[in-house]
Order: C-alpha cells, then sequence, then structure tokens
C-alpha cells in the first residue's frame, strides 16, 4: 500500500505531465484558428504525423497510464478525506484555492466525465472508426471536430467543463509546488501567480475552439 507521500507524490508527477501534455495538445490545436480551407489540410496533416510517430505512440502509453493513476489516485484520497472529515488539504489558503480543495473530487469527476466523452467523439472514431479521408488522403480529423462543434449541446458542455478544468488547474499546479518542496515564501507569489495564469490561458484557449468554429466553418 502506498503511503499518504507517496499517494501525494503520485498525483504530483501525474499531474504535472498531464498539465504538460494539456500545453502541447493546447500549441498543436492552434491550427484550428486558422482559415478553415488552411486549417482543413494542415491540421490533418499533423493528426496523421502524430498518429504514426513511434515517439509519440510511446508517449501516449505514458499518457493513458498517467490519466489512469491520477483518477484512481485522486478518487483514493477524496474518499479517505471524506471518511476522516477533512478536505483534500488541511491547509487553510485564499478563498479560491479552499473552495478548489473542498471540490477537487467533484472537479476531477466532471471532467473524466468530459474526457470520456470527447475521447469518444474524436480519439476513438479517428483510432477505430472509419472516417473519411481529405484531398491529401489523410484521415479527416478536421470535418470531424467540425461535425461535433457544430452541436450547440456539445459547446456548451466542453465550454462548462473548461470552466472545471481551470479551477483543477489552478489548485492542482498550487498543490504540486508544494508537495515538491518548490512553495519557498520567497516565491510563494510567483508559483501562485503563474499557476492561476497558466490555468487560465489553458482553459480559455481550449473553451474558444468550439466557439470559434461553430460560429466560423462550415
Amino acid at each position: 500500500m502506498l503511503s499518504t507521500l507517496s499517494r501525494k507524490m503520485l498525483m504530483c508527477l501525474t499531474g504535472l505531465f498531464l498539465s504538460f501534455f494539456l500545453l502541447i495538445h493546447f500549441l498543436g490545436n492552434l491550427q484550428l484558428f486558422l482559415p478553415p480551407e488552411q486549417a482543413h489540410l494542415q491540421f490533418n496533416a499533423y493528426s496523421h504525423f502524430l498518429d504514426g510517430n513511434i515517439l509519440i505512440k510511446m508517449v501516449s502509453y505514458v499518457l493513458y497510464a498517467s490519466i489512469i493513476l491520477h483518477a484512481l489516485d485522486g478518487l483514493v484520497i477524496t474518499l479517505k478525506n471524506k471518511k476522516s472529515g477533512g478536505d483534500y488539504h488541511s491547509e487553510r489558503r485564499g478563498r479560491a484555492s479552499k473552495w478548489c480543495s473542498r471540490n477537487m473530487g467533484i472537479l476531477g469527476t466532471l471532467i473524466l466525465i468530459f474526457l470520456v466523452i470527447h475521447c469518444q467523439n474524436f480519439w476513438y472514431v479517428y483510432k477505430f472508426g472509419s472516417p473519411p479521408l481529405d484531398d491529401n488522403g489523410n484521415k479527416d480529423l478536421y470535418i470531424l471536430v467540425v461535425t461535433v462543434f457544430k452541436e450547440w449541446w456539445y459547446v456548451i458542455i466542453y465550454v462548462l467543463s473548461m470552466g472545471a478544468l481551470c479551477y483543477h488547474l489552478i489548485h492542482g499546479i498550487h498543490s504540486a509546488a508544494r508537495t515538491l518542496g518548490l512553495y519557498h515564501p520567497k516565491f510563494v507569489k510567483w508559483f501562485k501567480t503563474a499557476g492561476i495564469v497558466y490555468s487560465i490561458i489553458i482553459s480559455i484557449g481550449f473553451a474558444l475552439m468550439p466557439v470559434y468554429i461553430f460560429f466560423t466553418a462550415h
């Protein structure tokens, strides 16, 4: 059985890896903001490159393991804290941080549900379905993205999920810095500010993608 410290460290490391993946995923998906004609072929070529890259496939296995471990570890920690009558962390911090701390289990569950829906709509269909091919002979993931993002209800779910992700990231980065011993008093404001800025940029950036496509793509 893992000790409390080991569980916090596992949560920290998997969370940081997932945060890094979010950044890479975000940068790649910025191509969706290009003019539709350009985005169509460029995004498909990018997806085809990732799908055929051996290194990316190896990293993807680490990603899958990190998601599972992070979710299971979060569930165990949440259940233990509920059993003991405590919050996710017992430290007293700012209101936003304490709200995130008390609701990390709920936020994590909402994000996990969204992730399952998201993967089913995109990853599963791209990997195991029969999507059409574009003019270059690549699987037309862009058309799949446009089709899904043209559904208003999915856009709403996506935007709300990014709100949950934002709060989850704010607390997660804050907690990871403390777990790694980086939360020195001299740098406390810097870490807190950097975590908040990163969380807001990533979450708003992702949220704008379906909104942009909903109103612009044909």
